[in-house]
């Protein structure tokens, strides 16, 4: 049995043994063991704002050309509809299982503010109404100039989960280095999101749909879940109608999915069509 499989049982008998989320010391265990069996490694990146987990494989090159980011979701950031979580550490990191089936060792995964415990200047507001705020933006852009640094690399590809996936379309937005932009299940357009799912609105936010000017001459692939409630199939094809009729990006329905499924089962293949794009 795969190691990634003996970690999912021991989630769902810490799940079936106590309250209906675990704690977050169980949460970040569950990530430390499933890439200690993969051989990777934990690094912690300091920004001027926040300090950011990030694990990577431990016979990663000194050198890496181009490097995949991985971004996670947005984690436990309610823990009902009224009730903001006091950690958000995912639950189910699918951003996390997706790259730890990334075909080689140039890659990196990035955590979101405050997941796995990282408490400097610790505020709710940075994975609620301010989860996509400028300073969240610019702490991504400064770990991937470290990154820069660290490995030689003159370009990224960015592949984001959930939340992750609006996160890294402002990133690319921003950047010029960004060779390929991936999302799954992305957040692609919060306002019509919440509008959608009839919640707050999050207003102390930047929106990555109104960035798409700048992601025109990026290729970029954005899969959804035919059965995700989540990040339904108009928020992502509501984005990607932003753009002109000759620049729109690839959005792809993936049969059976749903938001916080098994991606990364599929992960293999998904990833080697977005790289077809280049």
């Amino acid at each position: 049995m795969a190691c990634l499989d003996i970690l999912k049982i021991v989630l769902l008998l810490l799940l079936a043994a106590g309250c209906a989320v675990p704690s977050m010391e169980a949460r970040r265990q569950y990530a430390v063991q499933a890439v200690g069996a993969a051989g990777w490694h934990i690094k912690t990146f300091e920004t001027d704002r926040f300090d950011i987990v990030g694990f990577m494989p431990g016979t990663m090159p000194q050198e890496n050309r181009t490097l995949t980011i991985y971004i996670e979701g947005d984690g436990l950031s309610w823990i009902s509809r009224n009730r903001v979580s006091p950690d958000p550490t995912p639950v189910n990191p699918v951003g996390l299982k997706m790259a730890l089936r990334h075909p080689d060792a140039s890659v990196v995964y990035l955590s979101r503010p405050f997941q796995f415990g990282m408490k400097r200047n610790i505020d709710s507001r940075y994975w609620t109404t301010a989860r996509f705020s400028s300073e969240v933006v610019v702490t991504y852009i400064q770990i991937l100039d470290l990154l820069k640094t660290r490995f030689s690399s003159r370009s990224f590809r960015l592949v984001g989960y959930s939340g992750g996936g609006g996160l890294a379309a402002f990133v690319a937005a921003e950047r010029k280095d960004v060779a390929l932009l991936v999302t799954v299940a992305g957040n692609l357009d919060h306002d019509a999101w919440t509008r959608r799912h009839r919640i707050s609105p999050l207003d102390e936010s930047l929106n990555s749909a109104d960035a798409w000017p700048h992601l025109i001459h990026i290729p970029q692939i954005h899969f959804y879940g035919e059965h995700d409630r989540n990040i339904t199939r108009d928020i992502i094809w509501g984005f990607a109608s932003r753009f002109p009729s000759d620049a729109r990006p690839r959005v792809r329905e993936v049969k059976d999915m749903t938001h916080g499924g098994n991606w990364e089962s599929i992960w293999p293949q998904l990833y080697s069509e977005a790289v077809s794009l280049l």
